[in-house]
């Protein structure tokens, strides 16, 4: 069975605490796989493997536009996270899946396209990219890195940002791409942001043969990984993964 919680409003570091603690209890079999759905301010993140010049805003830009700027332990190069767009931290042991992280992607990927499908477009991966397309735009980004057989980040589906962030980097380290969201291609008919992670949730849970999916607590989660919701104390570094 998938957990799933919402945490609402989540600094970026506090996202990451949580993953951290989650791994660790995941890792020692104290928990189940865990989905979670934080809503993050603007923010960017950098992995370990940028391209040079990914970043096309210069520090004082984004700091009078109050968006954060972190280096992470991932894989992979520059994306964006905030409102209007679904991020989703998959905390999943990968020993019952044959510790296959490329078919863990696989599966994200697959997860999200047959979500998209639902709302009656047409998603599609790209030869070499990690991501989900609609008609040659990226419309969501997937990031995974592992430790101790245990997966953590996840994915970003853009449902309605404010696609103006993403003048300020090439994502994902790609140049010339354009990015798309769920509101563009859909207009007035785009699901909410809640009704999105209902539905990413449950075509999710069926790609990774979880058995089902339950809404949990995120106070649970917060438990099991044992993070102080007030503490600004970052986790310590974990495995790299793949990114965008």
């Amino acid at each position: 069975m998938l957990n799933v919680a919402r945490l609402g409003s989540c600094s970026y570091r506090e996202g990451l605490a949580l993953q951290a603690g989650l791994v660790e209890a995941r890792a020692a079999g104290r928990t189940g796989d865990w989905l979670l759905y934080p809503d993050h301010p603007p923010v960017l993140t950098v992995g370990r493997n940028p391209s040079p010049g990914s970043l096309i805003a210069d520090r004082a830009t984004l700091e009078r536009a109050g968006i954060e700027l972190f280096e992470v332990a991932r894989g992979g190069d520059i994306t964006w996270h905030g409102p209007g767009q679904l991020v989703g931290y998959l905390i999943a042991d990968l020993t019952p899946r044959d510790r296959d992280l490329h078919r863990f992607l696989r599966d994200l990927e697959q997860g999200l396209i047959d979500a998209i499908g639902s709302w009656g477009l047409a998603a599609e991966r790209v030869p070499g990219r990690t991501g989900v397309w609609v008609e040659g735009e990226k419309i969501a980004s997937i990031g995974v890195a592992v430790r101790r057989w245990v997966s953590y980040h996840g994915f970003a589906l853009n449902v309605a940002p404010d696609m103006k962030f993403f003048d300020l980097i090439h994502p994902c380290g790609l140049r010339g791409i354009k990015m798309t969201s769920l509101a563009r291609r859909m207009g007035a008919e785009a699901p909410t942001l809640a009704a999105a992670a209902g539905r990413v949730a449950e075509h999710m849970a069926r790609r990774l043969e979880a058995g089902g999916w339950t809404w949990k607590d995120a106070d649970e989660a917060r438990r099991l990984a044992g993070v102080d919701v007030a503490s600004t104390a970052g986790p310590r570094p974990l495995t790299r993964g793949n990114q965008c």
